[in-house]
């Protein structure tokens, strides 16, 4: 149980981390500023291109020791650990922020441009645009692909097992060794994560009810 809390925890943060990235990332790609745009496409083709298990290694061993040679070559900071946690949750994050970023690239696409140019018209600022004219079409078109990339994101969760993080599988497998049981223990692993994702699409399910509700309501009018 104290692993599912950790998966828990490290499946949430990620999904902060790669809505921010997701985010940023769709608004630069959509930005007419020329540098933003290539900074965007090379982040996601990056992220999307060099497997989730080498970035992770990549980052917790190769970034800690970048990270303390520059704080030693600068004397700006004295060595600094990086925990198994903040590796994995961080390195998640951003690889999936940039799956993150085409759907949310590709939901912003869909508005009709018409509804914005209409605010624009009625006098709404760009902040009252974006919170009634675009955020509640973008989540509608946005939540098919969301959806998919969550529940592949908390099965990613799983890798971090391999840095030392005491994860739900992690602790599965010690378990197991150590008890000469380890179907028993990695079979018990593979239901809590069938009951995370269950839990997932019930959330998801209730929010494309939610974000439909007048689509529905047009249709049968």
């Amino acid at each position: 149980m104290s692993g599912t809390w950790v998966t828990i925890q490290l499946a949430l943060i990620s999904l902060a981390i790669s809505l921010m990235f997701g985010l940023l990332g769709a608004w630069a790609k959509l930005s007419k500023n020329y540098l933003a745009q290539k900074t965007a496409a090379g982040y996601t083709t990056i992220v999307r291109g060099v497997p989730d298990l080498v970035l992770i290694l990549l980052v917790f061993y190769g970034g800690q020791e970048l990270f303390n040679s520059l704080g030693t070559a600068t004397g700006l900071w004295d060595y600094v650990e990086i925990s198994q946690f903040a590796a994995g949750a961080g390195t998640i994050g951003i690889v999936f922020g940039g799956y993150m970023t085409e759907t949310f690239r590709g939901a912003i696409i869909a508005i009709p441009r018409g509804q914005i140019e209409a605010g624009v018209a009625c006098g709404m600022d760009r902040l009252t645009i974006f919170r009634r004219v675009i955020w509640p079409q973008m989540v509608r078109y946005a939540l098919p692909g969301f959806s998919n990339n969550w529940l592949v994101q908390i099965k990613s969760t799983a890798l971090v097992s391999v840095i030392g993080l005491q994860d739900v599988v992690y602790n599965g497998f010690v378990a197991g060794k150590s008890t000469r049981q380890l179907f028993t223990f990695m079979f018990a692993v593979l239901i809590i994560y069938l009951l995370l994702t269950a839990v997932s699409d019930l959330v998801l399910r209730w929010l494309d009810r939610k974000y439909s509700k007048g689509i529905v309501r047009s249709d049968n009018g």
